[in-house]
This record gives C-alpha cells, structure tokens and sequence, in this order.
C-alpha cells in the first residue's frame, strides 16, 4: 500500500512539476465555440441516454424522449436482441421559465452480474444500447473529468477517454455549461449518449448547476436534480447533491459544494455518519470528490 500511495504521488504531481518547469514555453489553446448536436430521431426514441450505480449489482437507465406517451420500461439482457429481463420505472418533466422539458424516465434494473456486457432497450422500442458492469474486485479503472462542456475541447476529451477499457466516469461537477439555457442541457445529453449510455457516469454538482434566480427562479438545480439522479437514498442522504457509494474495493463519496456543509448542516452530519460505517478492510480505497474546496 505504501509502494502504491507513492506511485499515485509520483503520477498527479511529478506531471505538474514538470510544467512548471517549462511553463514559458506553454500557450494555452484558445476557446472553443458550442457543439450543435440536434435530436434526429422520432418523439418517442430515446435520447441522452445514460447509466448510474445503483448499489453493489443495479444500474439507474435514464432517458428522455419528446412523447409523453412512452412508457418508463427497460428490456435488458447478455445477447444482443434477446431481453431476459425487464424493469419500469418513474418518469418526471420539469418547468423553466417558458422552457419544459421532455419526458425524464428514470429505470431501476438489475441485480446485474460484475464485469458483463448487458444489452438494453429503452421504452420498448428503438435503438438497442449496450454497458458493461464495473468489477466486484480490483483491478478497476476510474476516469475523472471535471468542467466538461459541449464544445470541441469536450469532443476531444471524450474521444480520449473513449480509448480507455474504464470501469466507471467520475464527473465532480459543471456538466452541461447550460446556465439558464435549458436546451443546452439536451444537446449536453445528446452529446455524451455514446458515453454515458456505455458506463456508469456518476456526476455531483458544479456552480453552473446552481441556476438559480432570484424572485424569478428561486430553486437551485431543478434541471440537474431532474435529469442526473444518483443513488443519494442509497448511502442515507436526504440530497441528490450528496452522496456515496462503493465499487469493488473503493468507497466513493461524491459531495456537494454548493449544498450547505457547514457544522450542524444536514451534509456534514451526513458525511459523518458516511465516513463511520467505512470498513477500510472492505474498501481499502477511500476516494472524496467535489467541485470546489
């Protein structure tokens, strides 16, 4: 364990040593502009698809879809076109100022096998996806990317990552970049589908989340909560702003920057009552994220 906290050490910092070193020779790239990336199907296929851990042996399926009538079912299975298994689920729409969004469908499936490809449908017709489970035990791969975006730079980072055989996405907040616009967040999940749809993405929330304002729009994080759901009840918190979980020998705990953390806060006794059940013999790996400090 030594021999690997070392390592990790060596990894993050010794990078960033080296360009400060060489810091006069570095211009950084210029912006990029926003990606379009436009609905082309039907009303009622399934679009910003994506997957979220949901305990030791489920995934969450979340979708959206412009027909209300659509039903919030999952058909899954480890063959291509052949569903042993299917599950339903609950499906919301929310309001910002004169934007309404589409049908949000949220799906519950499992229990699922640790290191399997399974094939999925999302309300029973369309487009079959595919994800793989994470394992139950080491090795696994995590990638963390922060302040993603839509634009070229974002294009690029996902191509990257896509090369990668990763086990699970780790997003500490800023996903979509919408403020306030809410069709951004639908070329957002549009525009990572290919990804997140493939592996559990597991996101906490950035200040371009909050999206608050006041007298007009005074609840925060009513596109993100609506949208991105992660296992908060799961881990015993009352806030989809904050929560933990655990992956092969990994405690996770995802916090939440702009959700009060204060002594006394409901997120900081939350956080202790977390941080007291760990068992380090079970998950040696205690890994915290957040947006800002």
């Amino acid at each position: 364990m030594k021999n690997m906290c070392l390592s990790f050490f060596f990894f993050i910092f010794f990078p960033q040593f080296l360009q400060s070193q060489d810091s006069s020779d570095y211009t950084r790239p210029g912006p990029r502009s926003i990606l379009s990336t436009p609905h082309t199907g039907s009303d009622s296929d399934p679009q910003q698809v994506h997957v979220s851990l949901v305990g030791s042996d489920h995934m969450r399926v979340s979708w959206i879809t412009e027909d209300t009538k659509v039903p919030s079912i999952v058909e899954y299975g480890k063959i291509p076109g052949k569903y042993e298994a299917s599950a339903t689920g609950v499906n919301e729409t929310y309001k910002y100022f004169f934007y309404k969004s589409g049908e949000i469908h949220h799906v519950k499936i499992g229990p699922l096998d640790p290191s399997t490809i399974y094939y999925y449908r999302c309300g029973g017709t369309g487009q079959e996806f595919s994800f793989k489970t994470p394992p139950s035990t080491f090795p696994i791969e995590f990638v963390v990317v922060g302040d993603l975006g839509q634009t070229g730079w974002t294009k690029s980072t996902l191509a990257h990552v896509g090369k990668s055989d990763y086990d699970v996405f780790l997003l500490p907040g800023d996903l979509a970049y919408a403020d306030f616009i809410q069709p951004l967040w639908d070329s957002y999940g549009r525009l990572v589908q290919p990804y997140a749809s493939q592996r559990p993405w597991m996101v906490t929330q950035g200040n371009h989340e909050v999206e608050k304002i006041p007298i007009f729009e005074n609840e925060p994080f009513i596109a993100y909560n609506a949208r991105w759901r992660m296992p908060f009840e799961e881990s015993g918190s009352t806030s989809n702003l904050y929560y933990s979980f655990d992956v092969a020998g990994a405690h996770i705990v995802m916090l939440g920057s702009y959700a009060k953390y204060d002594t006394g806060s409901e997120q900081y006794k939350w956080l202790q009552a977390d941080l007291a059940k760990v068992d380090r013999q079970r998950t040696p790996w205690l890994i915290v994220l957040l947006h800002a400090p």
